[in-house]
């Protein structure tokens, strides 16, 4: 090499410094309903996953959730999409993967897809720029797995009727290794076992025999599967064993793909851990066992961690850890032991008789009775057909008033807001304002929002559970944790929202997003490049 050659080349590493290699993996773990108080109330007993993500990793203190109906297909929707809910069109659960022309492969099942979901998510920025990139997605729940990747038909992966399963949206058949998975029958394996406690009795402050939890039954330890394995393998969603499983699969699937080993490029891994939901929503956030499931979680992690580590290199891998929601006391607690004004909210008995007496107005004007006039559901009441109500001559506004009016008057409720008024508010303090702008397209179909008092839930007729679903502390709060290649370590104080999660990741990876994103970059928790 000549001397004008070399400093021709030394001329142009100055001006276009190499880029940094990329990770090699980016695992997204997503903990259904984990709350960040969780991490300080046992903090002494957490040494596993949980603990190394918080103790080595970034720890935004200041982590949400920021749209108003905070579920798990909205959440799960925000995180590696950079979007709220009124961009991603994911405001609710009951429609958020729904596909009757997506049936199941190798089970029977509600059929599920991504078709609702708009926009793009991390994997398809870093597969524009990387066409051989990967990913994976796992969850017990097909919303769960399905929207972290959105609308991308990679390997997406969830649990029904004791077997891991997918849809047609993504393949015509179940690869070899997810059927060689489900051949173990490990769900089924686990009939008449039972969930003990981790630690001995007195590492537990919690009481064990709760009046409120679980309906009134089977609130005390140990807690046992069903001696029928196929009740059994059902059964096994609401106990620790789930998560183990699901992680269990996740690895296997890791290893079948070999994620992460292929050279420079970067490949994707969504975990979505669903145990602790389901504990949360039977035995609430006070409870004994939502302690212990949060313990076996950090173990489980534990082991996950390693075994990933082990295989692709701890320098190869970023992590993060957050979650879809948290999660509210039981109001029956709350009022038991703080004397809180807390209560169960439900608004069927009226919607009901609201819609009966639209149908008989609608019937002497003539038109057609549908029983379906309004629909209300987790804070939002949707108005199907205005045009048909018009024609009858019937005012919108006057059904909306007197319901407005009716509402207020009951136990529970905060406030009533038109979607319209909803650009008027002051969006830096009204936080509740503010996560249904986020929460809310203009052709979503709400023309009432209600936000109950904090402590209180909505009702699910027939079965008392801890709910979540408010834009309220309890329920937007949550952790969010990055970890690895290129992250600082320690506690990062200023607002942190899932949406900002997906940015971050793509200034680490070098890749732009292919849609406009609501979230921005946290480069304050990125080391200095090379």
């Amino acid at each position: 090499m000549t001397f004008a050659v070399y400093l021709t080349l030394l001329a142009s590493l100055l001006v276009h410094p190499p880029a940094p290699a990329r990770p090699k993996l980016i695992v997204v773990i997503t903990v259904d309903q984990l709350r960040p108080d969780y991490f300080t109330r046992w903090k002494n007993q957490l040494t596993g996953g949980l603990a190394q993500l918080a103790n080595e990793g970034a720890f935004l203190t200041d982590g949400y959730q920021d749209h108003a109906v905070t579920e798990t297909a909205p959440g799960h929707a925000t995180i590696l999409s950079g979007m709220w809910p009124a961009h991603t069109s994911i405001i609710r659960n009951s429609e958020g993967v729904q596909d009757s022309l997506a049936p199941l492969l190798g089970t029977t099942g509600p059929g599920a897809s991504p078709r609702r979901f708009r926009g793009t998510t991390l994997f398809d920025w870093l597969k524009a720029s990387d066409p051989a990139a990967r990913a994976l997605s796992v969850s017990r729940k097909d919303r769960g797995a399905i929207l972290p990747l959105g609308q991308a038909k990679q390997q997406v992966f969830w649990y029904q009727s004791g077997l891991f399963t997918t849809s047609r949206y993504y393949a015509d058949t179940l690869p070899s290794w997810v059927q060689a998975f489900n051949a173990r029958r490990l769900p089924f394996k686990a009939a008449s076992t039972s969930w003990t406690l981790l630690l001995p009795d007195s590492a537990y402050k919690e009481p064990d025999n709760e009046v409120w939890e679980n309906g009134g039954t089977d609130v005390v330890f140990p807690h046992r599967l069903p001696a029928d394995s196929i009740r059994a393998a059902a059964a096994i969603a609401g106990v620790p064993a789930m998560d183990s499983l699901t992680l269990l699969f996740a690895l296997e699937g890791f290893e079948a793909l070999r994620l992460g080993r292929r050279g420079g490029g970067t490949d994707v891994l969504a975990v979505s851990l669903s145990t602790t939901d389901a504990v949360g929503h039977a035995y609430g956030p006070d409870s004994r066992e939502i302690h212990d499931q949060v313990l076996r979680l950090d173990h489980y992690l534990a082991w996950f961690l390693k075994r990933l580590t082990d295989r692709v290199g701890r320098d190869n891998i970023v992590v993060v850890l957050t979650a879809d929601h948290g999660v509210t006391s039981y109001p029956e607690r709350t009022r038991a032991r703080i004397g809180g004004a807390a209560y169960r909210v439900g608004f069927d008995t009226m919607i009901t008789a609201v819609n009966r007496d639209l149908d008989r107005l609608a019937s002497a004007g003539g038109g057609p009775a549908t029983r379906e006039w309004l629909e209300f559901e987790t804070g939002m009441l949707f108005l199907r057909d205005n045009g048909r109500l018009a024609a009858l001559g019937i005012k919108t506004d006057s059904v909306l008033d007197a319901l407005t009016a009716r509402i207020v008057r009951i136990q529970g409720v905060a406030r009533v807001i038109r979607p319209a008024d909803l650009s008027r508010a002051d969006t830096a303090s009204d936080p509740v304002a503010r996560r249904w702008i986020h929460h809310l397209a203009p052709d979503a179909g709400v023309v009432l929002t209600v936000t109950l008092q904090p402590g209180s839930v909505w009702d699910v007729p027939n079965l008392p559970i801890a709910m979540h679903g408010q834009p309220s502390e309890d329920d937007a709060h949550v952790p969010i944790i990055f970890w690895g290649r290129g992250v600082r370590r320690g506690s990062f104080a200023g607002r942190m929202n899932t949406v900002d999660i997906a940015p971050t990741l793509g200034v680490l990876l070098g890749v732009t997003p292919l849609s406009v994103v609501d979230g921005h970059a946290r480069t304050d928790i990125l080391a200095p490049r090379d």
